[in-house]
């Protein structure tokens, strides 16, 4: 009762929050120097004059006054209606809900794949502390946190597409086309993970209880697993719900350099001919992502540890 009460409680705390990123949003959208009218008739392709563009202000409501446009927005946007595209005239959330899946499946890929390499990794070297392999693992994750995305997924297609021609350079629907992109957002990502999990073991395994458990006897690799690896799930949660903001923002470069068809994609096209009304719900939309992401990473902490809000 009590979680039903504070997830109530933080969904409460939200509307607030969205309400904020939405008049932002819409009114930086407003503030553009483009006006809205001339950029959809040019979608268009219809000859632009003046009479035109005032008949199709009126027709857009950009004649009413601004606090006007932004409630009219806001309550089609609480009906699922998110407006129209100016250069295909499709609705925004049609377009949204067709790039998704593609977003979805590559962000799910990088953090199953930087989970699986970050945790073992950053074990290794908090338990070999100041040995090779402590020395060798972060020199390498060094190198993964100061290489730019974008300059990552160029070395990855000449090597791994031009020079030893293992994966095509074209987009592919198959599963062999998320590798490259996969790879790209892993390699920083896991380098971060890596040297956070390295240090909050390493803090834990200086606490008492370790001591305790090791001058009864318990093995090491009993306690790393078992006990440390436990308590250190708090860090690696919050690492996760934070993460998520970068790998969003990862994903517009990386699928716009791999020209997979996700939301990033569909933003920087839409920012490329200013079809604000995409721009728009895809900022919105991933506002609204974030803000459930972190809502259940706080969810998480009640679960690993109800003391966390016991007061």
């Amino acid at each position: 009762m009590r979680l039903l009460n504070y997830i109530v409680k933080r969904l409460l705390q939200l509307i607030p929050i969205m309400l904020g990123v939405s008049f932002l949003t819409f009114g930086l959208m407003h503030i553009s120097p483009s006006d809205p009218a001339t950029m959809k008739l040019s979608a268009q392709g219809i000859a632009v004059s003046q009479e035109i563009i005032e008949k199709t202000r009126i027709d857009m409501g950009l004649d009413k006054p601004f606090i006007v446009q932004y409630l009219i927005w806001l309550k089609n946007f609480l009906l699922g209606d998110m407006g129209k595209s100016y250069v295909d005239h499709l609705p925004v959330i049609e377009k949204l809900m067709k790039a998704m899946p593609s977003t979805i499946l590559l962000s799910a890929s990088a953090m199953t794949v930087t989970l699986a390499i970050s945790i073992p990794l950053g074990i290794i070297a908090a338990a070999r502390q100041n040995k090779l392999s402590d020395y060798i693992i972060r020199c390498i994750t060094f190198i993964g946190i100061s290489t730019p995305n974008f300059l990552l997924s160029l070395f990855l297609i000449y090597f791994f597409a031009l020079r030893l021609n293992w994966i095509s350079v074209l987009p592919q629907e198959t599963m062999t086309g998320l590798i490259l992109p996969t790879a790209t957002l892993s390699i920083a990502m896991a380098s971060k993970y890596i040297r956070q999990v390295r240090a909050v073991v390493l803090e834990e395994l200086k606490k008492d209880y370790v001591m305790g458990a090791q001058s009864r006897g318990v093995k090491g690799t009993v306690i790393l697993y078992k006990n440390v690896l436990h308590n250190s799930m708090i860090t690696i949660v919050t690492l996760i719900g934070l993460s998520i903001g970068s790998l969003l923002g990862g994903t517009v470069v990386v699928e716009t350099i791999f020209q997979l068809p996700g939301l990033g994609k569909l933003a920087i096209d839409a920012i490329g001919v200013r079809d604000y009304p995409v721009v728009q719900g895809f900022v919105v939309w991933m506002a609204l992502i974030y803000v459930m992401v972190n809502l259940i990473t706080d969810i998480s902490y009640w679960l690993l540890d109800p003391r966390t809000y016991s007061s």
